[in-house]
């Protein structure tokens, strides 16, 4: 079988008594879309942070593209090649579009941000950020002020900037927050077709997206990873749809 891109070995973190993480195995293979599901307080942020590097696992290891990074801060992640999506966006909002995406070129060198205009007369930082948003369709709104964008499109200008990274997996908080239907649907055309250059694990409350998108889900309630398995297989689980499912349908 392929060696996972992202292999999540027996992860655990407590803060005083609560239990946020307990024992969790997940991991995330080549070209496909492994979305993380579950509860409100069931702990998919702090595992996220776990993964990225904002925070250290009491026990248990984070292995990525085959290499130990428990240890490693999310800066030296991000440049063996972790891209992360926010779920409150992180872009600077006065800066244009093409500014922000070479910030995360920059980022990419491990170099310290002091002067900006130099910068961007950059010609090898400006190619790198010019072709990121090509990829995602945001090349000709690259002078506009990023408080300008709508809400999808600067989903895609996270997008930009983690590609800026040479990503080899894609960790995303809920990317379609906020979003309208439409703005939905042409978010998913995107992120399926972008599982083809990095596989992704996905943080997402819309189970319509998740049932649609992913290739396998993980369900975490209360710390714990409950099941994992195919759409199908986590439809028909009865503890899920006990635990999660039920509820979900409910409000729909």
């Amino acid at each position: 079988m392929t060696e996972p891109v992202l292999d999540i070995r027996n992860v655990s973190k407590s803060f005083g008594a609560l239990v946020a993480s307990e024992g969790i195995n997940l991991d995330v293979r080549p070209g496909e879309i492994h979305a993380l599901i579950g509860p409100n307080g069931a702990g998919k942020s702090t595992l996220i942070k776990q993964i990225a590097g904002g925070l250290q696992p009491d026990s248990g290891s984070v292995v990525f593209d085959g290499q130990d990074v428990t240890a490693l801060t999310t800066a030296a992640r991000a440049r063996l090649g972790m891209g992360r999506t926010f779920q409150i966006s992180s872009l600077a909002m006065d800066y244009s579009v093409l500014q922000n995406v070479v910030l995360g070129a920059l980022g990419r060198r491990g170099t310290v941000f002091r002067f900006f205009r130099p910068v961007m007369r950059d010609r090898e930082l400006l190619a790198q950020a010019r072709a990121a948003l090509v990829e995602v369709g945001l090349e000709e709104m690259q002078n506009m002020r990023t408080s300008e964008l709508s809400h999808g499109q600067r989903r895609q200008l996270e997008v930009a900037v983690a590609l800026t990274l040479a990503p080899k997996i894609f960790l995303m908080d809920e990317p379609m927050a906020g979003l309208g239907m439409e703005g939905s649907r042409r978010l998913m055309g995107f992120l399926d077709t972008l599982r083809q250059r990095a596989p992704i694990l996905l943080v997402e409350h819309d189970m319509d997206a998740v049932f649609q998108l992913a290739d396998r889900i993980s369900v975490l309630v209360y710390g714990s990873i409950i099941a994992t398995g195919t759409v199908e297989e986590i439809r028909a689980n009865p503890q899920v749809r006990a635990a999660y499912l039920g509820e979900e349908e409910a409000r729909s």
